[in-house]
């Protein structure tokens, strides 16, 4: 059972896993996978349960347009993504450390200038 909702874990595979995001699009699970197995992690991905409420609409138009998406997470149940970003215990594939725009995909290259906290 996890401390707090920050810090998730489940099986998937078989295998107890920290759990690192929820549905995640294709694009999303490729960019986590590239970077967390650059950094040491062994990266399992699994299909995600359709929402409740899609599974109702899917039913009444006995039609599933539903998007795929995806659960990732790591083999590590120690790793916390929050931890990880603000600690600064991720590198990028060019050896920047990891920011939090970087991890959002908001930024193409982390940029390690100015701290976190500070606007730009």
């Amino acid at each position: 059972m996890a401390i707090n909702q920050n810090h998730l874990f489940e099986d998937l595979q078989g295998v107890k896993c920290a759990i690192v995001e929820k549905n995640a699009s294709k694009e999303r699970v490729d960019f986590l996978r590239t970077l967390l197995e650059h950094n040491g992690f062994e990266v399992i991905v699994i299909d995600s349960p359709p929402p409740k409420a899609a599974v109702t609409v899917e039913v009444e138009a006995e039609v599933s347009i539903q998007p795929s998406t995806f659960t990732v997470g790591v083999t590590d149940v120690r790793f916390n993504s929050t931890n990880a970003i603000f600690g600064r215990l991720l590198k990028t594939l060019k050896g920047n450390n990891v920011t939090l725009a970087y991890w959002q995909q908001r930024e193409v290259e982390a940029d390690n200038s100015k701290p976190y906290f500070e606007n730009k």
